[in-house]
C-alpha cells in the first residue's frame, strides 16, 4: 500500500458525520462568502467606471453643452437636425419600420444613412 493510502486509512476513523444544523450552517457560511466575494468584485468595477468617467472626457461634449441655448426658440425647434434631408412622407408605415428600412436601404448601398435621400416609404 502507498503511503497515502494508508494516512487516508488512518484518518478515515476521525471523520464523522455533519447533521442537518452543521450542514445549514455550512451552506450559509459559503453562500455568504460568494455574495461577499461578488459584492467586491461589483465594487471594484464602480470605482474603476467612476475612475474612467472621471479622467475621460467624451469626444464633442463643446457641441452638446452648447445645443440647448440654441434650440430654445420655437422656430428652431421646427429645423431639421443637421446632416438631414428633410421631411419623409410615411404611408401606413411606423417610424420603427421607417427606420429599420431606411437603415437597411443605407447599409445594402453601403452609403452613409446622412447622404440618402427618403422622400416616402409605402407598404406594397
Amino acid at each position: 500500500m502507498s503511503p497515502l493510502t494508508l494516512y487516508a486509512a488512518a484518518h478515515s476513523a476521525k471523520i464523522t458525520q455533519m447533521n442537518l444544523s452543521e450542514s445549514l450552517l455550512m451552506s450559509l457560511l459559503g453562500m455568504g462568502i460568494v455574495m461577499l466575494a461578488l459584492v467586491a468584485i461589483m465594487s471594484l468595477v464602480k470605482i474603476q467606471s467612476a475612475a474612467l468617467k472621471r479622467y475621460t472626457r467624451p469626444a464633442g461634449t463643446e457641441a452638446t453643452a452648447a445645443a440647448p441655448a440654441v434650440f430654445q426658440s420655437a422656430e428652431l425647434r421646427r429645423m431639421p437636425a443637421p446632416g438631414s434631408a428633410g421631411k419623409i412622407k410615411l404611408h401606413a408605415v411606423s417610424d420603427r419600420t421607417a427606420a429599420l428600412i431606411m437603415a437597411v436601404v443605407a447599409d445594402e448601398l453601403q452609403v452613409p444613412l446622412n447622404e440618402l435621400r427618403f422622400i416616402s416609404i409605402r407598404e406594397v
